[in-house]
């Protein structure tokens, strides 16, 4: 029992930027437009909080460092989400394709800039990260509920919750009454890529020592399954990131229990996809899905 409260800690730091992810994933289906691109954006947020916080850390600055590179890996995801917002709405791109393109150009943005700052594939190590609390909790956990409770608020108590829902289900109803379904789109994607370099920036400051090409590992895709698994609802998303999280987690600790021992570590290592894939063909289904999600919106179109 004493072994998996000690898990705790670990398994907040690990589903957090799954969760603040989803979230963001969430809203932007929610709109109509489907982000597939979150693993690299959170990559782009990753690198770019890595670097800020080991330039800032060398130039003597102290814990501000952490939060102002957190608030860049932020900013440059959502930077990047322009790029898919501009396909998918503007000119309307095949979302998916759109999506895929961004991942592999954050694959090779981040070596770049890897190359040209460190003269490497990843950044220096960074000699601190972010702190833990007296409880042993990162503030990332804290982030996370902030986001959730947010998104609940925005997406369910406010009008613009209500027209970004209606932008996902009935756009061009929810054109004909006045609602700018293009604008909410745009907010949409940006938001969810701000949260995922927001997420990314979380992983590298509480789960590593410098951003490297594995540094995300297929988080991103985890946190899409998320929004699928938890039915496009906060409360399930949170549900199926803490699920996945936690496989996850487990993945890491297992060797902490004696009767796991003699099982080859890569059983573990392919827990949390296999996890992730079992819940998807199990209890996902399109028919919770917004009904525009994924198709482009044609102002005047039948």
């Amino acid at each position: 029992m004493s072994t998996l409260l000690r898990m705790i800690p670990s398994v907040l730091m690990i589903v957090s930027p799954i969760l603040i992810t989803a979230i963001g994933g969430m809203i932007c289906e929610k709109s109509g437009v489907v982000n597939i691109a979150l693993e690299g954006l959170m990559g782009l947020g990753a690198c770019a909080a890595a670097s800020a916080h080991v330039l800032m850390e060398a130039t003597g600055m102290g814990t501000p460092s952490v939060w102002l590179a957190l608030a860049i890996g932020a900013g440059v995801g959502l930077v990047f989400s322009i790029i898919h917002a501009v396909a998918a709405i503007n000119f309307n791109a095949d979302q998916t394709i759109s999506g895929t393109g961004i991942n592999l150009l954050a694959d090779g943005v981040t070596i770049f800039v890897a190359q040209i700052l460190f003269s490497a594939d990843r950044t220096r190590e960074f000699r601190m990260g972010m702190q833990t609390d007296k409880l042993g909790i990162y503030p990332t956990a804290y982030i996370a509920l902030v986001v959730v409770i947010l998104a609940w608020f925005v997406l369910y108590k406010l009008p613009f919750g209500m027209h970004l829902r209606a932008c996902g289900e009935h756009p061009q109803a929810a054109d004909s009454v006045g609602i700018n379904v293009r604008k909410i789109r745009y907010i949409a994607v940006l938001t969810s890529g701000l949260l995922a370099g927001l997420a990314g920036g979380c992983i590298v400051l509480t789960q590593t020592i410098q951003y490297t090409s594995n540094t995300i590992n297929g988080r991103g895709f985890i946190a899409l399954a998320a929004v699928s698994f938890g039915r496009w609802r906060p409360v399930g998303v949170t549900f199926a990131a803490f699920l996945f999280g936690t496989a996850q987690a487990f993945s890491i600790i297992a060797v902490n229990f004696p009767a796991l021992k003699a099982l080859p570590t890569e059983v573990f290592n392919i827990l949390p996809y296999v996890i992730t894939l079992i819940a998807l063909v199990l209890f996902s289904g399109k028919n919770f899905a917004p009904r525009a999600n994924g198709q482009p919106f044609i102002k005047g179109a039948s």
